[in-house]
């Protein structure tokens, strides 16, 4: 509010802004899209992304349109994400279970790194076919790599702000060589993968086709404009790897911190959940559209903690003007979830936990409400939507 809708920034050589509001919002991912569906050449993200072969960071152009029609029809279509859901139900049965375990040794809980272990171990599942979360030194290793490619993917470099002595800068600092050596350790990880995938004596599940089968047999069968590498099977692998875990746990964790505060809540949820499953003994996903009152909760969840405050960076292609505001063209471009999310112009007591303002309203996070946009809109929004709610609602439930 002390600064207005969009704020202007400076980063050494780069100009920047930072969208405040839903209306500037709709502006630039939605009426200007077209301009602002890019992304900006990022040092750490273009080294783990296999210089942008991925679907995150990669840029707009034809490659990219492709890509993200693969992933959005072979991965993370609504037919695929329900065929998956006995994984996801298996690994939830499988948290409670431990839960139940450390309760009844009168043990300490910690709910963070439990839903932490579930969300790493669905998206394992679903990516690579394997666990790695019961495996020991496996496990140990995955998590440190897990952890590193998060905070590499989102760390500033000298290089991207000031080009002529960012590099000696960030060899000087030790951040081109902590890089490096991620990058040498992640593509070992998928190398590893990959190979067990090929091995024709593998033992295959009949009941489930991984992510990297699903890769691995559309780079058998060529059909796309481009040449569908490993490197591109790696640099995908990468995203749902960082996109895929901490989000979902994140929103979780909040959701149940704010249950926990309002035990009138709680009860009212739990009521709903109960009445919805009746005689079964656990809840199922073909039982969560059912489920107004936890939507309405995950909804305000993704309206007051989301797992991030700012969207994926975009950079505008050309200079342009949004609502009176000069953009020049490679400026970075941030959109402010975090500030739309408790603007009082569209809010009312913004900063309460008040699900009750969604039962009833229309307002939806498929990214056409430029008030709740968790997954973006426009040409970049997240691919994956559809298997991060399902995991975040049955997870809840």
């Amino acid at each position: 509010k002390t600064y207005g809708p969009i704020l202007s920034l400076r980063f050494g050589c780069r100009s920047a802004v930072v969208i405040q509001s839903a209306a500037l919002a709709k502006e630039v991912l939605k009426t200007q899209d077209h301009n602002f569906c890019t992304r900006p050449t990022l040092v750490g993200q273009q080294r783990l992304s296999y210089n942008g072969s991925d679907i995150v960071f990669a840029p707009y152009n034809e490659c990219y349109r492709e890509m993200r029609k693969l992933c959005v029809v072979h991965l993370f279509s609504s037919k695929k994400v329900q065929s998956s859901a006995p994984i996801r139900q298996e690994e939830v049965s499988r948290m409670i279970q431990k839960i139940a375990s450390l309760s009844s040794a009168s043990k300490v809980i910690n709910l963070s790194d439990l839903l932490m272990d579930l969300t790493s171990s669905i998206i394992c599942r679903l990516a690579f076919g394997k666990r790695y979360e019961d495996e020991g030194i496996e496990r140990s290793r995955f998590r440190e790599l897990l952890h590193e490619v998060q905070a590499m993917a989102a760390a500033p470099f000298f290089t991207d702000y000031f080009p002529f002595i960012g590099g000696w800068l960030d060899k000087l600092t030790g951040q081109s060589s902590r890089l490096e050596k991620l990058f040498k350790d992640m593509d070992e990880f998928y190398e590893e993968i990959i190979n067990n995938h090929l091995d024709p004596s593998r033992p295959k599940d009949d009941n489930h086709e991984d992510i990297i089968d699903v890769l691995l047999q559309l780079r058998k069968e060529r059909r796309f404009s481009f040449e569908l590498t490993l490197d591109h099977i790696k640099a995908v692998l990468m995203n749902i790897i960082v996109a895929g875990t901490d989000t979902s746990a994140a929103v979780v964790v909040w959701t149940t911190t704010e249950l926990m505060k309002n035990p009138s809540m709680m009860r009212k949820v739990q009521e709903e959940l109960r009445t919805s499953i009746q005689d079964k003994t656990f809840i199922d996903e073909s039982d969560l559209p059912k489920l107004t009152y936890l939507k309405a909760i995950v909804k305000e969840t993704f309206r007051l903690h989301n797992a991030g405050p700012l969207l994926v960076v975009r950079e505008a292609i050309q200079k342009c003007s949004v609502q009176g505001y000069d953009i020049l063209p490679k400026s970075l471009v941030f959109v402010s979830i975090w500030e739309i999310g408790r603007d009082p112009d569209i809010w009312n007591d913004p900063e309460i936990f008040m699900p009750e303002r969604f039962i009833g309203s229309s307002i939806d996070f498929r990214g056409q409400d430029f008030e709740l946009i968790p997954f973006g809109a426009g040409r970049r929004i997240c691919p994956g939507m559809l298997l991060g709610v399902a995991t975040v609602e049955l997870t809840l439930a």
